[in-house]
């Protein structure tokens, strides 16, 4: 049974084989109606989930899902169908969908609070593990239950204090929630015998705690490191995306909380198999728990041709003002200096996608929302020229399968425009925001009983032998 009930002693004894999971669990009872409400529909969705997969797998086990190639193999596993990913999928041509829903469709259908243009990464959680579209209240008590989890172990405060500002700020946010794993409920449970059937129960749990904990995290890095180390605390009263704006310093801006609303969703899953994302899974195949699972996911995302992308993005554009000396260069400048990139050996960051062959709706949604509250910044104009110049470019020379921008290409600069310009703190940014995808999944992979990930490989000389005895 999904809700957690209370036992009397003598059931615990009359059950004594039983008594350490059971006693576990019911440490673990939410006190919050707003989540058990959201714990009951995923509850209620399990055994027909559970049904799905093996009805799928009785029918179609067999079935080959595609052509794994040698180039496959030595190409980082490109496009091989191997992975389970229900949270979203990615297509080649329309970009990612939320459980079917596209981000137009979720920017339109998913409620928004009261005077915001944007919905929140709350009602898109709600979405993600249930793959039903929230009420206002359904996403309102989302919002509750973070607002009420939101608090740090004094001694998580105290390590992040303690780490130099010259510690990149992802690094710090992979220490701290490692640290933050001393209070996982998984890991409790694990440890007193729950039910493999009950798994996700706790990680549910370790997953909501740290959902609320990483703006107060993420922020307390961003004072500590680029401003006077003063901080602020969590307003019951508003949503995440709006404290989040509050923990950071842009308590004034209403437009910037829209944009975090934005960029949180957008950003907060792509399928599994990208970095992050396929790290919090392998690891999380392993049992660890949410906190550990997520960290290695962090490590991934920290990665120059993941997550650190974006920063690298903005950099290259600021360079290429600086060195053109204007910061409004011409179409023809900036069609040269692409070119003079490209001779170099660089790419144009920001542009190609290992999946997406037309223009990423991510940043689709970020230029309509700079064309309606930023139209006259210059360098969103640079980036509107960019998008005009650089397909053609890439076509001309004739080396990149996508010319098109992704997520990367825009999500700098709309942060530099509201003043968020420290560019190492872009991809704790995009962590935060991550955390909602592959923790909904996770919950999933546990409700759904998912193996352990152990997948085969192979030397190149077995590859050779495997041919030339052909």
């Amino acid at each position: 049974m999904f809700a957690l009930r209370s036992t009397t002693a003598a059931s615990v004894r009359s059950a004594s084989k039983l008594a350490p999971a059971l006693a576990a669990l019911a440490r673990f009872k939410s006190t919050s109606s707003s989540a058990t409400s959201l714990k009951q529909r995923v509850e209620q969705l399990i055994p027909e989930k559970n049904a799905e997969v093996k009805e799928v797998k009785q029918k179609y086990g067999d079935r080959v899902l595609g052509e794994t190639t040698v180039n496959m193999a030595y190409g980082g596993m490109r496009g091989i169908k191997g992975m389970i990913w229900d949270t979203s999928l990615l297509d080649a041509d329309e970009g990612i969908r939320f459980r079917g829903l596209s981000i137009p469709e979720v920017q339109q259908q998913l409620p928004k609070p009261k005077g915001a243009t944007e919905t929140t990464p709350e009602a898109l959680f709600w979405l993600l593990l249930t793959g039903e579209i929230p009420t206002a209240a359904q996403a309102q008590s989302i919002t509750d239950e973070l607002n009420s989890r939101a608090s740090l172990p004094q001694f998580v405060i105290d390590l992040i204090d303690r780490c130099p500002s010259t510690l990149h700020p992802m690094s710090q946010l992979s220490l701290a929630v490692n640290a933050l794993q001393h209070d996982s409920q998984f890991a409790k449970a694990y440890h007193a015998g729950i039910n493999r059937k009950d798994y996700w129960d706790p990680v549910f749990e370790d997953s909501l705690d740290l959902l609320a904990k990483l703006p107060l995290v993420a922020s307390r890095i961003y004072r500590n490191v680029f401003k006077d180390g003063k901080h602020g605390s969590v307003d019951a009263s508003v949503d995440y995306s709006q404290n989040f704006a509050n923990l950071l310093g842009f308590a004034e801006n209403a437009e910037f909380a829209d944009l975090m609303r934005l960029y949180l969703v957008i950003h907060s899953d792509h399928e599994g198999g990208n970095v992050s994302a396929h790290t919090t899974h392998l690891v999380g195949s392993a049992l660890s728990d949410p906190y550990l699972s997520f960290a290695a996911g962090l490590n991934g995302l920290a990665g120059p041709l993941h997550g650190l992308a974006n920063q690298e993005v903005l950099r290259w554009i600021i360079k290429m003002q600086e060195e053109i000396g204007t910061d409004t260069p011409t179409e023809d400048q900036i069609r040269e200096y692409c070119w003079a990139t490209l001779n170099s050996g660089r790419v144009v960051p920001g542009y190609g996608h290992a999946v997406l062959r037309k223009t990423d709706p991510r940043y689709m949604a970020q230029r309509e929302f700079a064309q309606k509250n930023l139209p006259e910044d210059n360098l969103f104009k640079t980036v509107s020229a960019l998008y005009k110049i650089v397909p053609g470019v890439l076509t001309e020379h004739g080396k990149t399968k996508n010319p098109w921008p992704n997520v990367d290409a825009h999500s700098g600069v709309l942060l530099r425009h509201y003043g968020l310009v420290e560019q190492d703190f872009y991809t704790v940014l995009f962590g935060v925001s991550r955390a909602f995808g592959v923790l909904s999944q996770l919950i999933w992979d546990r409700a759904l009983g998912f193996s352990i990930e152990r997948p085969k490989s192979l030397t190149t000389e077995s590859i050779r032998a495997m041919f030339e005895k052909k």
